[in-house]
């Protein structure tokens, strides 16, 4: 009931001979003393020093200066404190918002700071296991080629040794055969065969048995020698076919597994190189993500460091007023409410009787 809309309302209500009264009644000096009261209570309350409630009163206290523009003064005071607590209020919507936008923020940036951690440090692990695999599948290259290559080489030797038994056995096989084939000549006429050109060429090797016998005795003893002697040679020839097989299974067996071998590790030369290949490319995005995730990391920290410097300026500017925005609104309350009274009591009105009939307007 102290604001100027209760103070006109008064005035209109009461009659006018007893406004008039008033006027007559209470001198300046009196409502200067009760304005000053009012003010100075209002000092004693909160506790507090406040200049320009010292500058009113000040001003009232002046003789040379009249109510009419001490009235002004308060006014001016008034509207000064509500643009203050205007100013008050929205500086604490402005400090609320940037507090829970700066701290949701602050939050956002730490998460993407774990995520990013993680990620980096999963990628290099990755990485190192990736480079390890790959060392041990070049490595593993080496060792087949070399191994292939040992392979070829004895193969190449087996088939060299395999194919000259075959010529020593062939040609020895020859020269039994034309050493036996003469020796029917004389003992076994009807088991001979005349040379042919390359047994023609192989008898040079052979030696001349000699002459036949000339007593029936004599030949009948040689047949008895050349049977023994025909009897070893086929032996020999014998033993020789059992060896020439014998080694063309082996060549057959060693060639077959001579190309399983090359089959196999041909397979796993090119599995092997495939999974160099794939490796490696996984490896490189990997090192490329890397490199972009410790370029995040870096931009995302210092952002987060901004941010921090950010929330800390704004405790620096927002937290004295919210801390005491309750304390000051209420004292500036008390101000005005105060400056108003003293209006009020300048303004010629009675202050106690304007609350008596304030109440009474109310009841």
């Amino acid at each position: 009931m102290n604001d100027d809309d209760a103070l006109e309302m008064f005035k209109k209500t009461l009659p006018g001979a007893s406004a008039s009264f008033m006027q007559v009644q209470v001198s300046s000096e009196q409502l200067r003393a009760r304005a000053l009261s009012v003010l100075a209570d209002f000092k004693s309350d909160h506790k507090t020093d406040r200049q320009r409630v010292d500058y009113i009163m000040l001003a009232i206290r002046g003789k040379k200066v009249g109510f009419e523009k001490v009235l002004k003064m308060i006014d001016n005071m008034v509207a000064l404190l509500k643009e203050e607590q205007m100013e008050d209020e929205h500086k604490k919507e402005y400090c609320e918002k940037q507090f829970d936008f700066a701290d949701d923020k602050k939050k956002s940036l730490e998460r993407t700071a774990g995520q990013l951690e993680t990620s980096i440090a999963n990628a290099k692990e990755t990485i190192a296991t990736l480079t390890e695999d790959v060392a041990a599948l070049e490595e593993g290259i080496v060792a087949l080629d070399k191994s292939v290559a040992e392979a070829t080489e004895n193969r190449k030797e087996e088939n060299s040794d395999y194919k000259s038994l075959m010529a020593n056995d062939a040609a020895a096989k020859d020269i039994l055969a034309f050493a036996k084939n003469r020796l029917n000549k004389f003992y076994n006429p009807k088991l001979y065969k005349p040379p042919s050109f390359l047994q023609t060429a192989v008898r040079k090797n052979v030696a001349d048995p000699g002459p036949a016998p000339e007593a029936p005795a004599a030949y009948s003893k040689k047949s008895e020698e050349s049977t023994g002697v025909i009897g070893m040679i086929d032996a020999l020839i014998k033993d020789l076919d059992t060896e020439m097989t014998e080694a063309e299974t082996t060549e057959k067996l060693g060639q077959e597994e001579y190309e399983e071998l090359m089959a196999d590790s041909t397979a796993k030369r090119t599995a092997d190189s495939k999974s160099i290949a794939e490796k490696s490319a996984t490896k490189g995005d990997l090192e490329a993500s890397l490199t972009d995730n410790e370029a995040n990391a870096k931009a995302n920290l210092k952002e987060l460091m901004a941010t921090e410097q950010y929330i800390s300026s704004l405790h620096g500017e927002c937290d004295w007023l919210l801390q005491y925005f309750d304390v000051r609104a209420q004292a500036r309350a008390g101000e005005i409410d105060s400056l108003k009274k003293a209006k009020a009591i300048l303004s010629g009105a009675d202050f106690s009787l304007i609350q008596r009939s304030s109440s009474k307007f109310l009841h």
